[in-house]
C-alpha cells in the first residue's frame, strides 16, 4: 500500500511540474503578442515597460535571495559529508577538465560558424562611425584581480552581492573544517541540511512566479524593440541560433558518450529551468530549479552542489560561443580581415577573460568590448548588437544551464555517484516540487 500511495504522489507531484512549464511556455507566447500590440498601439510605451520591467525585477530578486543560502548550505553539507580534502581536490579538476574542453569547443564552434556564414559581410545596415561610444566599459579581470576577487572578505558581504565564486570559496572552507572536527560538527550539519531542504521548498514556492515573469520580460522586450527589429537582424540571429542548436546537439552527444541513454531523461529533467532561463535571459532565474531537478535526475548532492556553482562562473558555453562570433561579426561589418593567426589569438584570450565574468552585469558585452580593444576593432560595433542583445541573450543563458546540467551529470556518473533510474531522494521530492516524468520510448 505505501508503494502505491507513493506511486500516486509522484503522479500528482509530476502533473503539477508539467502544468507549471506549460504555464510559463503560454507566458512566453502572450508576451510576445501583447508586447507587439503595444508596440503597434501606444506611441510611448515607456511608462508600459517600467511597470512589466518591475514585475520581472521582483521575482528576479527573489530568485537571488534564494541563491546565496542554498549554494551554502548544500556546499557545506556536501563537503562535509565527502569527508577527505583529496575527493573535493578530485571532483575539482574533473569538473575544469570538462569546462576547460567545453569551453574550447564553444569558442570554436563560434569562430568556425561566424567565418562560415560570415554575417558581417554585405551588411545592409548603417554602421555606427568607428568613434562612436558603445556605453559599455570594456573591463577585464586581471590574474591579480581574479585570484583576490576569488577570497571573499566577509561571507554576509559575499551573499549579499551574491559573490556565487566567494560563497563556493568560504562554503569549501566551512565544510572542510566540519569534516575535520566530526561528531561535534553534527549539529552544524544537520541543520544546515534542514536549510538546504527549506530553501528547496522556497524556490518551489518562488517558481509560481515564474509565468508572471516571463510574460513581464518578453512583453517588455518586445514592448521596447518592436518585432521589426528581428527582420533587420533575421539573418545574424537565425546563424546565432542554428550555431546554438549545433552545441547543444553537441554537449548532448558529450552526455550520451557518458551517461548512454540517460541522457535523453538529462535534458528532458531541466526542461523547465531551461525555458525560465530563456524567457528571462537569465541562467541565474533557473540555478535553484536545475540544482533541485538535477539531484532529483540522479546527480549526488555532494557532487551537484559543488560542480554546478562552479560551472557558473567558468561555464558558460552559450556566452563563449556568443563572444567569438560576435567579435568576428563585428570585424566583418567593418571590413577587417583577421588572420587566422589573429583568430586563434582571441579564442585563447577568451578563454582567460570569459572566466569569473558571470557576476558582471551584461558580462558577454563587456568580455566583447574588452577583447575589441585588444584586437583594434571599433568599440562602436557593439552598438550594432545592442538592439537584439536580450533575443541573443535568451538563448545564451539557456546554454549556459543546458552546459552546467549536463557538466554535473558528468562529473556525479564519473566519480560513481549518479544514482540508477529510479532511485529517487523523497526529501528532495517533497521540498522541490516534481521532476519530469521518465521518459517514454521515442515516437
Amino acid at each position: 500500500m505505501g508503494i502505491e500511495m507513493a506511486k500516486d504522489d509522484s503522479a500528482k507531484t509530476a502533473s503539477k511540474g508539467s502544468t507549471l512549464t506549460w504555464w510559463i511556455l503560454g507566458a512566453l507566447v502572450l508576451g510576445i503578442v501583447v508586447g507587439a500590440v503595444v508596440k503597434a498601439t501606444v506611441p510611448d510605451p515607456t511608462a508600459i515597460v517600467e511597470g512589466l520591467t518591475l514585475v520581472t525585477t521582483v521575482f528576479l530578486r527573489l530568485i537571488k535571495m534564494i541563491i546565496g543560502p542554498l549554494v551554502f548550505a548544500t556546499l557545506a553539507v556536501g563537503i562535509a559529508k565527502m569527508g577527505d580534502l583529496g575527493v573535493v581536490g578530485r571532483v575539482g579538476v574533473k569538473a575544469m577538465a570538462w569546462f576547460l574542453l567545453a569551453s574550447l569547443v564553444s569558442l570554436t564552434l563560434g569562430l568556425v560558424l561566424v567565418n562560415t556564414f560570415q554575417p558581417g559581410v554585405g551588411l545592409d545596415i548603417v554602421l555606427p562611425d568607428a568613434g562612436a561610444q558603445s556605453g559599455i566599459a570594456a573591463t577585464g579581470l586581471s590574474l591579480k584581480e581574479f585570484v583576490t576577487h576569488l577570497v571573499p572578505t566577509s561571507i554576509a558581504d559575499a551573499m549579499a552581492r551574491n559573490e556565487i565564486l566567494q560563497i563556493v570559496v568560504f562554503s569549501v572552507f566551512f565544510g572542510v573544517a566540519c569534516a575535520g572536527v566530526g561528531e561535534k560538527a553534527k549539529v552544524m550539519v544537520d541543520a544546515l541540511e534542514g536549510l538546504s531542504y527549506v530553501m528547496l521548498k522556497v524556490t518551489m514556492l518562488v517558481m509560481w512566479f515564474a509565468p508572471f515573469a516571463v510574460f513581464a520580460a518578453v512583453a517588455a522586450t518586445v514592448s521596447k524593440s518592436g518585432l521589426e527589429v528581428l527582420a533587420v537582424y533575421g539573418k545574424f540571429m537565425g546563424q546565432f541560433y542554428l550555431g546554438i542548436i549545433i552545441l547543444w546537439i553537441l554537449l548532448f552527444l558529450g552526455a550520451f558518450a557518458i551517461l548512454r541513454k540517460r541522457a535523453v531523461a538529462l535534458f528532458r529533467s531541466v526542461r523547465e529551468p531551461t525555458l525560465l532561463a530563456f524567457a528571462t535571459a537569465s541562467s541565474e532565474a533557473a540555478y535553484p530549479k536545475t540544482l533541485a531537478q538535477l539531484e532529483k535526475f540522479g546527480c549526488s548532492n555532494r557532487i551537484a552542489s559543488f560542480v554546478l556553482p562552479l560551472g557558473y562562473s567558468f561555464n558558460l558555453d552559450g556566452s563563449m560561443m556568443y563572444c567569438t562570433f560576435a567579435v568576428v561579426f563585428i570585424a566583418q561589418a567593418y571590413g577587417i580581415d583577421l588572420t587566422l593567426g589573429q583568430e586563434i589569438t582571441m579564442l585563447l584570450v577568451l578563454m582567460v577573460t570569459s572566466k569569473g565574468m558571470a557576476g558582471v552585469p551584461r558580462a558577454s558585452l563587456v568580455v566583447i568590448a574588452a577583447t575589441l580593444a585588444q584586437f583594434d576593432i571599433p568599440e562602436a560595433g557593439l552598438l550594432l548588437l545592442l538592439g537584439v542583445d536580450h533575443f541573443l541573450d535568451m538563448a545564451r543563458s539557456a546554454t549556459n544551464v543546458i552546459g552546467n546540467t549536463v557538466a554535473t551529470a558528468v562529473v556525479s556518473k564519473w566519480e560513481g555517484q549518479l544514482r540508477d533510474e529510479g532511485e529517487a531522494n523523497p526529501d528532495l521530492v517533497d521540498a522541490a516540487g516534481p521532476a519530469d516524468p521518465a521518459p517514454g520510448p521515442l515516437r
